[in-house]
């Protein structure tokens, strides 16, 4: 029932992959809108926070779409970028795209909440002891959010294993390059016989899953006690 076949395997490597670089590369992103949003104000941030929030309340469908329109090849911004080489569109770097997209969201809410429970008056001893604003980050802030910091990039993790809309949509369902988990789910469910494979992808979607999940809750509590502990 477990024993996966080729293809199988390929789906579960090519998720964990587009996963791991959409989270990778929306930390720094993610952290500095978080930041911005809960230390500053300034004209057009009710616009930036509904930006960031825009592909919750949008089906994941017109957001792929719009990816599409946008970075497709003959895109808005996609035609330029295939001149210089650089392509997303049915490439699985379009389907870590879409995913860093739809778990975007989910990293910033978490780092924002996280940050703004940061006691200020930390925050304000460190500047009145002459620490410059980058150094009041990085010695305060940043070490006093790393639980939040934590479940946001966890969080968009998770949200990167079982996209499935926005990234069908912008990079299609192509075996070997694009096809990540739920796209192989959805396509055994769709021919004779295919079931226990289905079956099989989605015990390995949800157990990946609680794994992560699971040890994120480990570390946060690790690094909670240390922050407590110093």
């Amino acid at each position: 029932m477990l024993d996966l076949t080729p293809d199988e395997w390929t789906a579960v490597a090519l998720s964990l992959k587009v996963a791991a670089v959409a989270t990778l590369a929306s930390l720094g992103p993610g952290l500095l809108v978080a930041w911005l949003l809960a230390k500053r104000t300034f004209p057009g941030r009710a616009v930036l926070d509904g930006l960031v929030h825009l592909p919750l309340i949008l089906p994941p469908v017109v957001t792929g779409y719009l990816l599409l329109l946008t970075l497709g090849r003959r895109g808005l911004v996609g035609a330029w970028l295939a001149e210089a080489g650089i392509v997303f569109a049915f490439r699985w770097t379009g389907a870590a795209l879409a995913c860093a997209v739809m778990g975007f969201p989910l990293m910033v809410r978490a780092m924002r909440l996280s940050i703004e429970a940061v006691d200020a008056r930390l925050e304000q001893a460190a500047a009145t002891l002459g620490a410059r604003p980058i150094a009041v980050f990085l010695t305060v802030t940043l070490p006093l959010s790393l639980p939040g910091i934590l479940a946001g990039a966890v969080l968009a993790f998770a949200k990167a294993m079982g996209e499935f809309g926005a990234t069908i949509t912008f990079v299609s369902n192509i075996p070997g390059e694009t096809q990540t988990l739920p796209s192989a789910i959805y396509t055994l469910t769709q021919v004779p016989g295919g079931e226990a494979g289905a079956l099989r992808l989605t015990l390995v979607s949800v157990a990946l899953s609680m794994t992560a999940l699971l040890l994120s809750e480990v570390l946060a509590r690790r690094i909670g006690r240390k922050l407590g502990a110093g």
